[in-house]
């Protein structure tokens, strides 16, 4: 990560001399390295829906139902998931999390039903993901971290990019040239190699260590915050009191619904229907996810610097033009047009988290991290909305091209919802 020789305030009674290295980047390290590991099962439905469509004679629209699930509860699973780290602790929530992804991925081999892909697919990986989702990342930066928060919540953004870059062109093949079988299986031991390594080096609080976060001071560890579910339902309802909260969770299910919902989903079918090999389809994807570590490593650097609503507007706009621009663009082969599109859409594919959680932070203080979880749970419903829209549009039209228009448009709304956020308003759910 980076070396820093600023000096951070010590535990009292005896602590150790502080690294030159401060643990919190270590810690930051784990972090990303799991949800690499875990970024697999995100990179798989995509490529799911042209061999099950074949082998079982589902429609679109049936596969497409199972994503959505997964995808809604993916985002409705992660404000309780912040919740419970605050009760039982990162590493206890994490570990079963992965262990969940891995159950329910490992099912999907044996299935012969629709409900049992919606099942094991949809809701056992839907909930494992959820606990594994952007509030895990937020809760580490809030724990470890003062300084560079912008920063580290992009570069733990970026994690789940770099999981699809290094996951997504192997599933391809393995679905091409051996079927989703193996591809199922592949994703299944992925997620559970990362258990041990959670568990063994992933720390809760800097406590644990006798450390101050970085660039900030000592603090005891807080107890267990008990009554997890009432915390998350109690802190939903204080933020549904405020403006800023349904602006972010508008604008964030909109995001969710041009990325995860529509590209993630729909990119590979849609250009396998215009002739390019799922391989080449598939590699595409995973370019995006190389430029998405970029600009949203790029993003966190910029949230520390200029006003977190400025850049969401400006995001939210260049992605909605870029949509509009893709229905022209795909063809059988890969051209320089389409390869811009790809850089382009990549730049700004999460580049909208470090900001949205910024924003979360300055409005509602210590439980940022749990609104942020509902914020993050419209991100999945809107992409849940779009998965299941994009497959039925495919089998109504016989083409993708309304959902790309409508999504181009959804994401002006979204940089108009972003630019009437209104100032900042520190700790205005702050818990005593």
């Amino acid at each position: 990560m980076a070396q820093t020789t600023e000096t951070v305030p010590l535990a009292p009674a005896g602590q150790p001399r502080t690294p030159r290295v401060h643990r919190a980047w270590f810690v930051a390290v784990v972090t990303f390295v799991t949800i690499i590991g875990a970024a697999a099962f995100a990179s798989l439905p995509g490529l799911l829906i042209e061999p099950l469509h074949q082998e079982f004679d589902w429609s679109r629209g049936t596969i497409g139902f199972a994503v959505s699930v997964n995808l809604a509860l993916y985002g409705l699973t992660a404000p309780f998931a912040a919740a419970l780290m605050d009760r039982f602790g990162i590493r206890k929530v994490v570990a079963v999390a992965l262990t969940i992804i891995s159950a329910g991925s490992l099912l999907t081999v044996w299935m012969t039903a629709a409900w049992q892909l919606v099942l094991y697919w949809g809701v056992l990986v839907g909930l494992g993901s959820g606990s594994m989702a952007l509030a895990f990342a937020a809760t580490v930066t809030n724990r470890w971290f003062v300084a560079r928060r912008g920063l580290v919540t992009g570069i733990l953004t970026a994690a789940g990019a770099s999981g699809q870059l290094i996951f997504l062109p192997l599933l391809s093949w393995l679905v091409e040239q051996h079927g989703w079988r193996p591809a199922a299986v592949t994703v299944s031991l992925a997620a559970l190699a990362v258990v041990p390594f959670v568990w063994l080096l992933l720390r809760d609080h800097p406590a644990d260590v006798r450390l101050a976060p970085y660039g900030g001071e000592y603090a005891e560890k807080p107890a267990p915050v008990t009554g997890a579910a009432r915390r998350a339902v109690t802190v939903l309802l204080k933020a549904a009191r405020t403006g800023p909260f349904w602006l972010l969770a508008g604008s964030f299910a909109i995001c969710g619904a041009s990325t995860n919902g529509l590209v993630k989903t729909h990119f590979v079918p849609a250009a396998h229907d215009h002739g390019m090999p799922v391989t080449a389809a598939a590699g595409l994807l995973a370019v995006i996810g190389v430029f998405d570590v970029v600009g949203t490593i790029a993003s966190g650097w910029f949230t520390d610097r200029f006003s977190p609503r400025r850049l969401l507007a400006v995001y939210y706009a260049l992605r909605g033009v870029s949509l509009l621009f893709l229905p022209m663009l795909l063809a059988p082969s890969v051209h320089p047009p389409m390869l811009f599109f790809i850089v382009f859409y990549g730049l700004d594919w999460v580049a909208t988290v470090p900001p949205t959680i910024a924003l979360c932070r300055e409005h509602y203080g210590d439980d940022s991290a749990i609104v942020f979880g509902w914020v993050l749970a419209s991100h999945q419903v809107g992409a849940a909305a779009i998965a299941f829209a994009g497959g039925v549009a495919r089998d109504v039209f016989g083409t993708y091209d309304v959902v790309w228009y409508a999504s181009g448009a959804l994401c002006a709304a979204a940089a108009l919802m972003a630019l009437v956020i209104r100032g900042r308003r520190p700790s205005v759910l702050a818990t005593p």
